[in-house]
């Protein structure tokens, strides 16, 4: 693995005291060492720079959107989905900021990805991003509990994840598409683009796709279609930071490519599946 590497007792360790957060009051934080944190987001840098920024990846594989540091959250979408190796994961980023726990969600996810390099995989979030984070919680987080120093690791750390997967050539993720994709329009807000239904299909048809999977926007029943089904975005932070009633959603794909949700409804409802 390189020069990097992490003792799997140690590792083991970190990943078990993560878990006991379930028996845990809820927002309770998890105690780990600066140096472990550390030592997650170097070796975990080392993989993300040995693969590839384009992953290419075989279903069955269960896919996750936007977690925003709702760290209990994340839990339950593992309780339901199997805790890995159980299942292959593949989140599409924008793990920090605004909720409470976006270390104890990073470090989770950083654990896995180094246990079980071949079978869970992490995209990066425009809150991967220092630009971004700066601002909206996952700075101070680091500062209050632990100091910027680390909160510059982990910038190191995300500035090398992958932007984007193809599963089994049909189809593709990405936090949210860019503007690389021809015709799109300059949005009301002036910061970013839109783009039509016929974009979708000229570009799934010319790349022989199937579907496009986005995160990136709450949608209220945590998964919602677009482009007579061509594209899909999926969020997984239910309750979306206190303020929403959105339910979050969980995407299976089988052997098949046949797509199935999870949901995670909001507040304390039980979930439900589709």
């Amino acid at each position: 693995m390189g020069s990097a590497s992490i003792d799997p007792v140690l590792l083991d360790d970190i990943i078990c005291r993560l878990l006991e957060f379930k028996q845990a009051r809820p927002g309770k934080q998890v105690q780990l060492m600066e140096g472990e944190i550390r030592q997650l987001c170097t070796v975990a840098r080392e993989i993300f720079l040995q693969q590839p920024n384009l992953l290419e990846l075989e279903a069955p594989i269960k896919i996750c959107g936007d977690i925003h540091g709702q760290y209990a959250d994340l839990l339950r979408l593992f309780e339901y989905g199997g805790f890995p190796p159980k299942a292959n994961y593949l989140f599409l980023g924008d793990y920090v900021d605004r909720g409470k726990q976006s270390l104890e969600t990073i470090c989770l996810l950083l654990a896995y990805k180094i246990k079980y390099p071949e079978n869970f995989f992490l995209l990066r979030g425009n809150h991967e991003c220092a630009s971004i984070n700066r601002i909206y919680g996952f700075y101070d987080e680091c500062k209050r509990r632990f100091n910027v120093r680390l909160w510059k690791t982990f910038t190191d750390c995300f500035n090398c994840l992958p932007v984007a997967a193809l599963i089994d050539d049909k189809i593709l993720c990405m936090h949210d598409p860019g503007r690389d994709i021809k015709g799109w329009g300059m949005n009301d807000r002036g910061v970013s683009f839109t783009y039509g239904p016929d974009r979708v299909s000229d570009f799934l048809m010319k790349n022989d796709m199937d579907l496009v999977c986005r995160a990136h926007q709450v949608v209220e029943d945590g998964y919602e279609f677009f482009a007579d089904r061509q594209l899909v975005t999926i969020f997984s932070a239910p309750n979306y930071c206190g303020e929403f009633d959105n339910a979050g959603a969980m995407m299976s794909v089988d052997e098949s490519l046949m797509c199935s949700f999870q949901i995670l409804k909001p507040a304390d409802k039980r979930s439900r599946f589709i």
